[in-house]
Parts: structure tokens; sequence; C-alpha cells
């Protein structure tokens, strides 16, 4: 059943990039889009992040609207927990532990302290998946179309 689940997610996936990457827009331009997704998907913003998506979609015409969009697919809520435990730990690694919070007993006191450390964690990572977002969605991009116009130049015009 998890390997139907995970097939049918990686499906989705690949789907709504193959999308992007047919439309007319630059690679550059899907390949930032993408990014851009990325970096809101990955931030904390309670469900704002559609609406800023919603807003840069409408605002600037170069935008690759399914690429944008295909950011959250890649993460989703199930996958931003796991980001988010990531978040904390790198935070935690850079700040040392939050002063009043161990794992038996955390207090309200440690609550600023706890937030800091998961937001610059998430910040970084969220920097680190935007690049590697980047580079991966441009060269996906130039590889899909390099082979759709290799198998246009063998099959010759119509």
């Amino acid at each position: 059943m998890l390997r139907e689940r995970v097939a049918g997610y990686r499906g989705r996936v690949r789907a709504e990039l193959e999308a992007a990457f047919d439309e007319n827009n630059p690679p550059h331009d899907v390949a930032a889009s993408f990014a851009i997704g990325v970096f809101i998907t990955s931030l904390p913003t309670l469900g704002f992040g559609l609406l800023v998506f919603v807003a840069l979609a409408a605002l600037f015409e170069r935008i690759s609207k399914l690429a944008l969009f295909a950011s959250v697919v890649v993460l989703n809520p199930v996958v931003k927990w796991g980001v988010y435990v990531a978040s904390f730990w790198l935070g935690t690694l850079i700040l040392g532990p939050a002063p009043g919070a161990t794992p038996a007993n955390v207090s309200l006191a440690a609550g600023p302290e706890i937030v800091t450390r998961l937001l610059l964690g998430n910040l970084l990572l969220s920097v680190v998946f935007t690049v590697a977002g980047y580079v991966a969605v441009l060269r996906l991009v130039k590889s899909f179309r390099a082979r759709n116009v290799a198998v246009e130049e063998l099959l010759g015009p119509e």
C-alpha cells in the first residue's frame, strides 16, 4: 500500500513538472518559478503561501504558474513536518539548546527560543532547497526540451 502511494505521489510530481517543462516559458523562468515556489512553500507561512502564489502569478507574466504550483506537490504538508524537525535541529545546532526547554519539560518561557531556532533553521533549509530546486529544474527542463527537439528532428517535418 505504501509503495502504491509513493508511486502515485511520484507520478503526480512528474506529471506536474512535465507540464511545466512543456510551457513556452524559457527554462530559466520555469526553474526560477519553481525555486520561488519551493522557497515560499518551505517557510512556515500557515497557508498564506498560496495567497502569495496567486499574487505573484497575477503580477508577473514571466512566472510559470505550473512550475510555481508544482512546488506545493513536492513540499506537501506531510513532507513539511520533516522539514520543521530538520529546521529545529539545524537551528539548535547553530544556536545551541533552547534554555528552559528539555524534551521532558518544555516551558512557555522557552517559546521564543524554540521559535528562533525553528525559524533560523527553516530559513537556511529554504535557501538550500531553493538553490537545489532551481539547479535541478533548470537541468531537467533543458534535458526534457532537448529530447523533444531530437525526437522531432528524427521524425522529420510533417
